[in-house]
């Protein structure tokens, strides 16, 4: 009960923080999380309802990033671990404790795609005025993969393209 308060009143604030900036003409362009070692960039256009850590039920012969799906307020929701899809590595374990700060972003639902992200930890709201330096992806990387920007303290955020990643055949094929 208390991880649904807290997750209430992070959202409360959160959209308030979202009206503020809208109002105040600062533009708060991305979402800011952490999976795995990597930090990334959701555009607040493409990405949908925040939830706490639902265990999913599980589906064989899946993917190793497909972790199952979730019954996420009343909607069936396949559940993606992001830093095993971007990475390509095995999924990790995780803790319980470590369970309790990951997040279930779901894709907006202009995108059409029933799908939550994992993700390790929620950072906040990030604008462009937030980074140094930005560099455009390698020719050679995924169509999903946006610019990436570097911050006053020299941490490398990747952006993440959330429509054009719902649109990859590779996320689509759950399929082991």
């Amino acid at each position: 009960m208390a991880n649904r308060d807290a997750l209430r009143a992070f959202q409360s604030r959160l959209a308030s923080r979202l009206q503020a900036a809208r109002t105040s003409g600062v533009s708060a362009s991305w979402l800011a999380v952490e999976a795995g070692e990597a930090k990334y960039l959701f555009p607040l256009g493409h990405a949908g309802e925040i939830f706490p850590w639902t265990p999913p039920q599980s589906v064989p012969y899946a993917q190793p990033w497909f972790l199952g799906v979730a019954n996420l307020r009343g909607g069936l929701y396949g559940i993606v671990q992001l830093s095993t899809f971007a990475s390509g590595e095995p999924p990790s374990a995780g803790s319980e404790a470590a369970r309790a700060q990951s997040r279930l972003v779901a894709l907006n639902e202009m995108l059409e795609v029933n799908c939550a992200l994992l993700i390790d930890r929620l950072v906040g709201l990030r604008g462009v005025e937030a980074f140094t330096a930005s560099q455009a992806p390698d020719g050679d990387a995924p169509a999903w993969l946006g610019h990436a920007y570097t911050d006053a303290a020299g941490e490398r955020w990747q952006e993440i393209n959330l429509q054009a990643l719902s649109q990859q055949p590779q996320f689509l094929s759950i399929g082991a």
